[in-house]
Parts: C-alpha cells; sequence; structure tokens
C-alpha cells in the first residue's frame, strides 16, 4: 500500500514538473520542442453521445502529453526504482 502512494507520488511530481517546465520553456526558442504538445482523446467539438431520448450523456475524455512530461515522468520512475 505504501509503494503504491510512492508511486502515484512519483508519478503525480513527474506530471506537474513537466507540464510546468513545458509551459516555462514554450516561450524559449532554443527550448521550444520541450513544450510541443499533442493532445490524445476525444475532441471536445465532438464527444461521443448516447441518447436514450429521456436521457442524453455526453462522454468525453482530452489528454494533453508534451515531450517536457515524458521525460520527467521517465526520471520519476527511474528515481522510484531507485527508492528501493
Amino acid at each position: 500500500m505504501k509503494r503504491t502512494f510512492l508511486f502515484l507520488f512519483y508519478l503525480l511530481a513527474g506530471i506537474l514538473t513537466g507540464s510546468l517546465l513545458a509551459t516555462v520553456f514554450r516561450g524559449i526558442p532554443a527550448l521550444a520542442w520541450l513544450g510541443y504538445t499533442n493532445t490524445i482523446g476525444f475532441s471536445a467539438a465532438n464527444p461521443a453521445v448516447l441518447d436514450l431520448i429521456i436521457v442524453k450523456i455526453t462522454f468525453g475524455f482530452a489528454m494533453s502529453v508534451s515531450v517536457a512530461q515524458i521525460i520527467t515522468i521517465s526520471i520519476a520512475m527511474v528515481l522510484f526504482n531507485k527508492s528501493r
């Protein structure tokens, strides 16, 4: 249980740190490639809709992933494995 929370902590720290770095480096021309972001999931303009006449349910999911996030998540996973 403790390892699971530690893993989630490292994962969340990697995601947040990568997001922060991507935002900061987006304005620096030499490091702008770290801020390259791609969105994965259903488009916000065209979500999946289930219309049951009485109830209409809309499903949507979008996740933005940047190069900086991939790098910092990788570093976080290496640090997690070294923390044993």
